[in-house]
């Protein structure tokens, strides 16, 4: 809860594609100017976009959760990090502009969830030349929609109250030498308490991701937590203007206390992010401060360490080895 801040949402989330294997991990690799222009196309003639795909195809694979392909279910995503991820962000960036003493909080959540979705399509894009609906489903419908259903106070509360939802996004950082985007990526986490018992629940963790398993709390309210799962791994160039995902086996280990992560341990069948080794503020002292620390490893066991405060939105990464 220390990390939430509305630039590292913006970061964790704007450039979450740069998780995947084959997708640069640098900020400064991606075509800005090139892939607002082809952004704004699409959305400028969206109805243009969905034809040259067929209506049919867009209702099935962007908006029907029917189809359980994953070169089709272009759905997934759309419901689990746009309708439900965005709208807990669009809430929880509320709830910290109203704590810090801004006008009108949900207009400038509202603001800040706009930037990041912007952002996620524009590095997503990748200078398309083609029409895709992707844009097209995820501005104009899933993520209105997600700020629309958590402006409810009963849908929040049930969020909150009922599955225990909690965002659990990774800590982004910067490594100089490369200016790569390192252990980035926003994630969200539920709970839910099974009949009769007070310490055991259903446990689902979910990003780029999805893990199933089961979390123990504690009398100390501790939290023990462990499921598996798949990630995506490659975006998948299919034809000109589709693209769907290649997907690898993922499980992790996570410790919160009352909801708040203080640490966690993934490992994943990928080359970037073979293991993650994440803790954050509340762990590690130095001094009077209380820095996030984290681990990762690829697949040739190459190690990079970084360090971040939870006053800045990204910290600094650098190669170990």
């Amino acid at each position: 809860e220390a990390m939430v801040q509305p630039l590292r949402m913006v970061i964790n989330s704007g450039y979450g594609i740069m998780q995947l294997d084959n997708r640069s991990a640098s900020v400064v690799d991606v075509d800005y100017e090139g892939n607002w222009r082809g952004l704004r196309r699409n959305l400028a003639h969206p109805v243009t976009a969905i034809e040259d795909e067929g209506w049919k195809n867009f209702f099935l694979k962007e908006v029907v959760p029917f189809s359980t392909n994953t070169t089709e279910a272009r759905y997934w995503p759309n419901y689990t990090q746009h309708l439900i991820g965005g709208g807990m962000s669009y809430r929880l960036m509320a709830e910290w502009y109203r704590w810090h003493g801004y006008g009108r909080p949900r207009l400038w959540a509202l603001g800040s969830i706009t930037a990041y979705h912007v952002l996620n399509e524009v590095v997503e894009l990748e200078s398309q030349e083609g029409w895709t609906t992707d844009p097209v489903a995820d501005l104009y419908l899933f993520d209105p929609l997600s700020c629309l259903l958590f402006s409810s106070d009963r849908v929040a509360r049930f969020f909150a109250e009922t599955l225990n939802m909690e965002d659990w996004s990774f800590q982004p950082a910067i490594a100089p030498k490369d200016w790569t985007i390192q252990n980035n990526g926003q994630n969200f986490a539920f709970k839910y308490p099974l009949p009769g018992s007070e310490r055991w629940s259903l446990f689902y963790h979910f990003g780029t991701h999805g893990e199933f398993g089961l979390s123990r709390r504690s009398d100390s309210g501790l939290s023990w937590s462990a499921g598996a799962g798949l990630k995506a791994k490659d975006l998948l160039e299919l034809d000109d203007d589709t693209r769907g995902v290649d997907l690898a086996l993922v499980g992790g280990v996570w410790v919160d206390r009352e909801g708040s992560l203080l640490a966690s341990v993934i490992l994943a069948a990928t080359k970037r992010y073979r293991a993650r080794l994440n803790l954050y503020p509340g762990v590690l002292r130095l001094g009077s401060l209380s820095p996030s620390f984290f681990l990762v490893m690829d697949h040739e066991e190459r190690i990079l360490v970084g360090l971040g405060l939870s006053s800045l939105p990204v910290g600094l990464a650098a190669p170990l080895n």
